[in-house]
């Protein structure tokens, strides 16, 4: 029988601007995607003060929705509540058949594909990737899979997991020279990575369900980040690098993209008006399916 868990989720934004901003247009990546292991039974956000929020479908497949407000305003809150219904992962294969590596070369150049096999501008190789590939003898194995975990393993062990050491804008030259990041950080790192392998590999914005040390639920929790791969037989895979993990049915999956500036949570332009102090708050919980 499958596993499976149902989770509710409350995500609040509040931008407190210095100043009154006279109007504001945003973007919002907040809608869970519903799809292979994971449905969306419940989608709602709302605004104060109140505006319409237009749905739109993105070109990765992502739920978004774009706000404006066209008065002036001194803060802006984003309220999003979602009821996800999630499977645990399918199970890993020690090892993929003869002919894996063959196979995912055949992907590097087409059309479908070539998002997930090309840089991004958040995942530039460059002498620094360079220089940390040969430091850690990083490289494609005999096996898609192997390599992918091994190298999901280095990154654990070689990066510290560091809030505040990076931001929103940081290119993976930081992490690569302090060892110190987040985990958008580890995710763009090992994306450029497993690229330059020819694996497509994609970027995914979510929430991880969090425990503590004896397995108690942690009430406030974030938003994560973590990679797919497109494997032969197995389809996309998720890897979460700074957690040292396949993806499983502790992660909800938001959208996916190139990299982080496809799927950020919010974002948008202010017309004049001040920067914005920005505090955002996760809460996530286990529903029991005899409540519901």
């Amino acid at each position: 029988m499958t596993e499976m868990v149902r989770y509710a989720i409350q995500h609040n934004s509040r931008y407190q601007y210095r100043e009154p901003v006279a109007r504001s247009v945003m973007w919002i990546c907040l809608e869970p995607r519903s799809d292979f292991d994971q449905n969306v039974r419940r989608f709602e956000a709302n605004t104060e003060p109140s505006v319409y929020l237009s749905p739109e479908t993105d070109p990765f497949g992502n739920n978004k929705h774009f706000i404006t407000v066209n008065f002036e305003h001194d803060s802006l809150v984003i309220s999003a509540n979602s009821e996800v219904d999630n499977i645990a992962a399918a199970r890993l294969p020690s090892a993929m058949e003869s002919g894996a590596w063959q196979e995912i070369a055949s992907w590097k150049n087409s059309f479908e594909h070539w998002h997930y096999t090309h840089e991004s501008p958040m995942t530039i190789a460059s002498p620094a990737l360079d220089d940390f590939v040969t430091k850690y003898r990083i490289g494609s194995g005999s096996d898609p899979v192997e390599s992918l975990l091994r190298l999901g393993d280095t990154l654990f062990r070689n990066f510290e997991y560091t809030p505040g050491s990076t931001n929103a804008a940081s290119k993976i030259e930081e992490i690569l020279e302090t060892r110190q990041g987040v985990c958008q950080d580890y995710a763009h790192v090992m994306i450029a990575i497993a690229r330059s392998w020819g694996i497509p590999t994609r970027y995914v914005s979510g929430y991880m369900y969090l425990t503590g040390m004896y397995g108690e639920q942690v009430s406030e929790s974030a938003t994560h980040a973590w990679v797919e791969c497109l494997l032969p037989d197995l389809g996309w895979f998720g890897f979460d690098p700074t957690n040292t993990t396949i993806a499983d049915e502790r992660h909800v999956r938001i959208a996916v993209g190139r990299d982080y500036l496809d799927v950020s949570p919010t974002r948008g332009i202010l017309i004049d008006g001040e920067p914005s102090t920005l505090d955002a708050t996760v809460k996530m919980e286990v529903i029991p399916f005899s409540s519901v």
